[in-house]
C-alpha cells in the first residue's frame, strides 16, 4: 500500500510517500481492516514530526491519529461492524501503532464508531480528535452545566469550533476570541454569542464586562503559553479553567489561587499512550453521540483544506502557519 512515512524528526520534507506492506490478515479477534478514505491532520502530528514520536525506537513512522474509511475485513469476534461499513476513529499515529496517513490500517472495533451518514469521509476524518478533546475538556474536566458562561479561546480553530457547538448543545452561553471579521462571522454561525477581537480588545475586561464583573464560569484554553495565565482573572471565583497545553514551568499561579480556580488539564491521547481500553471505548461512545448530532444537523465539522495523500508535507506546512480556520484533511 501507499503510505506517508516519517523518515526522521525534522521539517515537513521528512514526510515521504512510499510503498509499504499492507497490514496483514488474518485479524485478531476484535480487529477491523479498514481501507482509509481520508485522514485528519492535527497540530500533534506536526509536533511529533518536528521533535520525534513517542516511540523513537520504532522508525520510520506513519503519523495521523484521525481516520475514516470502509471496513474491508473483520476478526472472528467482531460484533458491531461488517465489511462495507463506513467508520471513523482516533487511533494510532503516535509512533507505535500505525497512523492513518496510509491506504489501510488495522484498528480494534471497540475503538471505532460508525461514520455519520450525513457527512463526507473528509468531514468524518477531521472530527475525532477535536471532538473528543472538546467533549472531555468541557463536559468532563470543566463539568459544564446548562446556563453557564464559557470563554473559548481561538474559537475558529479545529478544537475551538467544535467546542463552541458542544457548549451550545449543553445550553451554555459562549464568548470566544477571534482575530478577523471572517472568523467572527464563522463563530457566530456556530452559535457563539460574543466574539472578542483579541488583537484589538483585551479579552479580560471584555469577559468581565460581558459577565457584569463576575467572570466566566469556565474558560477553555486551546492556545497555551501566556494566554493560559492571562485568562485567570477572567474566570469567576471558584470557576474552572481547562487547558489542552502543558502550563509553562514558570507559571505564576497567584491569581488562580486567590480566585480558588479549579485547573483542568486535558490530553485526549493519554488512553492511547497508556493502553486504557475502557477510556478508548469511551472515546468511541463520544463519537457515536457526536455522530448522531451531526446527522441531526446540530453539529458540523469545518474542513477548509483538502490535500492528496502525497501532499502531506504541504498540509503540514499550512497547519504550521497557525492562521487557518477549521480543519485540514488528506484524501487517500
Amino acid at each position: 500500500m501507499k503510505a506517508i512515512l516519517m523518515t526522521a524528526a525534522g521539517s515537513p520534507d521528512v514526510l515521504q510517500l512510499q510503498e509499504v506492506p499492507t497490514p496483514s490478515v488474518p485479524l485478531d479477534n476484535t480487529q477491523l481492516l479498514v481501507r482509509l478514505v481520508a485522514a485528519g491532520i492535527n497540530p500533534i502530528d506536526t509536533k511529533l514530526r518536528k521533535r520525534g514520536t513517542f516511540y523513537p525506537e520504532q522508525m520510520p513512522a506513519i503519523l495521523g491519529c484521525d481516520g475514516a474509511g470502509v471496513v474491508e475485513a473483520v476478526g472472528a469476534g467482531v460484533q458491531k461492524f461488517r465489511p462495507g461499513d463506513a467508520v471513523y476513529f482516533c487511533y494510532g499515529g503516535l509512533g507505535g501503532h500505525q497512523g492513518n496517513y496510509a491506504e489501510y490500517t488495522i484498528v480494534d472495533e471497540r475503538f471505532v464508531a460508525a461514520k455519520p451518514a450525513s457527512v463526507s469521509f473528509a468531514e468524518a476524518a477531521a472530527a475525532p480528535l477535536v471532538l473528543i478533546t472538546a467533549w472531555e475538556a468541557l463536559y468532563e474536566r470543566g463539568r459544564l452545566e446548562p446556563g453557564e458562561r464559557v470563554l473559548i479561546h481561538a474559537g475558529a480553530g479545529g478544537v475551538g469550533h467544535v467546542a463552541i457547538q458542544l457548549a451550545k448543545l449543553k445550553g451554555a452561553t459562549v464568548a470566544t476570541t477571534i482575530s478577523t471579521k471572517a472568523k467572527a462571522d464563522f463563530v457566530k454561525q456556530l452559535g457563539a454569542d460574543y466574539p472578542i477581537f483579541y488583537q484589538q480588545t483585551d479579552f479580560v475586561p471584555a469577559a468581565l464586562d460581558w459577565t457584569s464583573g463576575e467572570g466566566v464560569d469556565l474558560a477553555f484554553d486551546t492556545v497555551g503559553g501566556e494566554t493560559f495565565t492571562k485568562t485567570f482573572p477572567a474566570v469567576r471565583v471558584y470557576g474552572d479553567i481547562v487547558t489542552i497545553l502543558e502550563p509553562d514551568a514558570n507559571t505564576v499561579w497567584k491569581v488562580a489561587r486567590n480566585r480558588n480556580l479549579r485547573i483542568g488539564l486535558e490530553l485526549m491521547l493519554t488512553p492511547m499512550l497508556l493502553g486504557l481500553v475502557d477510556s478508548l471505548q469511551h472515546h468511541a461512545e463520544i463519537l457515536d453521540q457526536c455522530g448522531k448530532w451531526m446527522d441531526e444537523g446540530k453539529l458540523k465539522i469545518q474542513v477548509n483544506h483538502q490535500f492528496a495523500l502525497k501532499d502531506a508535507a504541504k498540509a503540514h506546512s499550512l497547519i504550521e502557519t497557525g492562521a487557518i480556520a477549521g480543519k485540514i484533511v488528506l484524501l487517500i
